[in-house]
């Protein structure tokens, strides 16, 4: 999942994860955390050229990934 964010990868690979993702849920749910995640970084080093991330954000992504796991 992480090689497929940075970067292109084959038809064979995305089928083979896209089928694995369908029948695995811990790895929809860790796809899920990613996205999360990138979407963060990237909003964060749109808005400053050094990203920082404070306590508040840590705890923000902490929040989410809780809600998304349901507990």
């Amino acid at each position: 999942m992480e090689k497929r964010n940075a970067q292109a990868i084959s038809r064979k690979e995305d089928w083979q994860l896209s089928m694995h993702l369908k029948i695995c849920k811990w790895c929809r749910a860790y796809e899920q955390k990613l996205k999360i995640l990138d979407d963060i970084l990237r909003r964060k080093l749109s808005q400053k050229e050094t990203a920082e991330i404070n306590d508040s954000d840590i705890q923000g992504f902490k929040n989410k990934v809780l809600k998304n796991l349901d507990l």
